[in-house]
């Protein structure tokens, strides 16, 4: 899965003054990605809002994805779930053809152990017509996905094909980077540090700041990737501050924010979740008008 090396944006998903999906914006954003250096797109992840997305939203979302895209990039579909039975069921209906892969977070809230998480994740791997990323993010889930589960997948799947590893640990980064299957891609999930992943052997990024600055953060990731190490951090350091930004006031509203400023999309999201706050707002927009 070599297309899935170097930087993935976790897309956001716009919607209009009255809460509707804008499709509009949404294929501006998918153009701005594809012009500018972004490798693949991850559709319908946690940055998209999907909990709050109806399953007729959910197709207009891949439907108008798929179709701005045009081919050009590959295509990650975000499917997840604390049900296996129904997210078994789920993969075995949904048609999958535009898709390179499968981004499916750990189940949250149920907490399971290690053994009911790999379990899961057999569950998924017998059924599923597509390549499966993990995706590991306790901060949301309430369950860490340990480097040995991760290590007994990689050996016992081949379909299971990486990680999206958003534990925000350096350290237990780099016992996956060592411990899994050389074929096997570890991803950083956590913008702040990609690069430090990508230099220890990680294989690049599903991002969120990266929808912002796609140039800046995608370059990075290849400098690193080729052991630029000094024009990598160079990099790394202007982008830096927006990411504590963003993510200040929790995911997406700092992102949609800043894409607002940048004339992208409304800066509109649904309950529970509300926009940044004025303060956080003036701070993005300083940042973008200096950057």
């Amino acid at each position: 899965m070599k297309e899935l090396i170097g930087t993935g944006v976790a897309l956001i998903t716009p919607f209009t003054q009255d809460l509707k999906v804008d499709t509009a914006a949404l294929e501006k954003l998918v153009n701005y990605q594809a012009q500018n250096g972004i490798d693949y797109l991850v559709v319908l992840g946690t940055t998209a809002e999907s909990a709050t997305l109806t399953n007729e939203e959910k197709q207009l979302v891949i439907d108008t994805v798929v179709k701005a895209n045009n081919g050009r990039l590959p295509l990650v579909l975000g499917m997840g779930g604390n049900n296996t039975a129904a997210l078994v069921e789920e993969l075995k209906s949904t048609d999958l053809k535009d898709f390179a892969a499968i981004l499916s977070v750990s189940p949250y809230y149920n907490k399971p152990t290690q053994e009911g998480i790999y379990q899961h994740y057999k569950a998924l791997a017998q059924v599923a017509p597509k390549p499966i990323v993990l995706y590991n993010v306790p901060g949301r889930t309430a369950s860490n996905v340990l480097p040995a589960t991760v290590k007994r997948l990689a050996q016992d799947f081949p379909n299971i094909i990486g990680i999206k590893e958003a534990a925000g640990d350096i350290v237990q980064a780099m016992k996956l980077i060592d411990q899994v299957p050389e074929r096997f891609l570890v991803i950083s999930g956590d913008d702040m540090i990609t690069l430090p992943m990508v230099l220890a052997g990680g294989h690049g990024v599903i991002s969120v700041i990266a929808q912002g600055f796609p140039k800046e953060f995608s370059d990075m990731v290849r400098l690193g990737l080729d052991g630029k190490v000094k024009e990598a951090y160079k990099l790394h350091y202007k982008v830096a501050p927006s990411i504590d930004m963003i993510f200040a006031e929790g995911n997406p509203g700092g992102i949609k924010s800043l894409l607002h400023k940048k004339g992208i999309c409304e800066n509109e999201l649904r309950l529970p979740l509300v926009k940044a706050s004025d303060k956080l707002y003036a701070e993005i927009e300083g940042f973008v008008n200096n950057f």
